[in-house]
């Protein structure tokens, strides 16, 4: 990494929070390689997006080993290095879990693996450290000791700051946590999920315990449900879209999209682009970003973008936030009616709702 600062970070009018319990702060927006960077946007075009987003008060840029097969990483490296930004203005994270070659040893979350994995992640990104390493998946054919193990020998040399999870349910979580308490290790410290208006059930009554209990955020990845809800798919599949760009990753989806599901789903996001157009003076994107935002428990979401002027567009969800009072929320509740139940109490009256619940 280059030791001449070419640009000074400014975070401009960017709100920051704290990753789940840690001190490190993040920018509410952060910006995610998956299936762009590296895949379908590679050279000057991705110096160009992430300028943008570092101009625009980005701190957070997340990536993976998987994505597409290492070459995401190398990318965001190069780039970050020409670009010349001071390296503690940033907060790189990557992941670990589905490898860039499929020998017996190269994918999951054993000792050797994260090792290694991580050692040929920081060479393909330039860097000494990255900030955060995610467990990109559970890995149910190790034992949940030898992977906290690992990911806290990794902290201690150095080489990343945090480890956190992604995907994981709320008992592998638990799990994770109960070793490193048993063990004195350190346990994770954010979980990376799909989060958005159609999908909610796991990130808003799953993990609430674990929010509860651990102080654990989320990093949000397909807040806009991989473009749905955008409203760009509401009259079908336009070319050199994501789900065109990526029809046989997206099979299923585009199977539903002839089924009642998810014509159900078409019709939810019509009523939110009128509800977001008419009632809020915005698209219907930028308030499924802010909706997701507004979580207490979203500590990011991840932006990804094929062009800068997406960032741009994507980043005025800053100014819908405010505007999502309580009543804004029902109305969008009653065209969701999609809301996870309440843990059963099982006929115990309620609690009052000013002590301590």
């Amino acid at each position: 990494m280059s030791q001449v600062v070419k640009q000074e970070f400014n975070p401009k009018n960017m709100p920051f929070r704290r990753l789940g319990p840690s001190g490190l702060r993040v920018s509410v927006f952060s910006l995610g390689g998956w299936l762009t960077l590296g895949g379908t946007v590679i050279g000057d075009p991705v110096k160009e997006i992430i300028k943008v987003a570092f101009d625009n008060g980005i701190n957070m840029f997340d990536t993976a080993e998987g994505y597409a097969a290492g070459r995401s990483e190398i990318e965001m490296g190069r780039v970050i290095k020409e670009l010349g930004y001071r390296r503690s203005d940033l907060v790189i994270t990557t992941k670990l879990f589905f490898g860039t070659r499929k020998g017996p040893n190269d994918t999951g979350l054993s000792r050797k693996h994260i090792i290694e994995g991580t050692q040929e992640s920081l060479q393909r990104l330039g860097l000494d450290y990255v900030d955060v390493l995610f467990a990109h998946r559970p890995d149910y054919t190790t034992p949940m000791e030898e992977t906290v193990r690992a990911f806290n020998y990794v902290i201690e040399k150095g080489w990343a700051f945090y480890w956190a999870t992604s995907e994981w349910s709320a008992r592998d979580i638990e799990e994770a946590y109960h070793v490193a308490e048993k063990l004195n290790l350190i346990p994770p410290i954010a979980e990376q999920c799909q989060h958005h208006m159609l999908h909610r059930e796991r990130p808003e009554k799953e993990y609430d315990a674990i929010y509860r209990k651990y102080g654990v955020g989320t990093t949000v990845f397909s807040a806009l449900a991989s473009g749905l809800l955008t409203g760009k798919y509401n009259d079908g599949i336009p070319e050199n879209s994501r789900f065109a760009n990526h029809a046989d990753f997206f099979k299923n989806t585009l199977q539903s999209f002839n089924e009642e599901e998810g014509k159900a789903k078409i019709a939810k996001v019509r009523d939110l682009t009128k509800f977001a157009e008419t009632e809020l003076g915005c698209t219907v994107g930028q308030l499924a970003l802010a909706w997701v935002a507004k979580n207490p428990n979203t500590s990011t979401v991840i932006l990804g973008a094929s062009r800068p002027e997406q960032v741009l567009e994507n980043l005025k969800a800053l100014d819908v936030i405010p505007k999502l009072t309580p009543e804004v929320l029902n109305k969008i509740e009653d065209i969701l009616q999609n809301k996870p139940a309440p843990t059963p109490s099982f006929g115990r009256p309620a609690l009052d709702v000013f002590g301590r619940l």
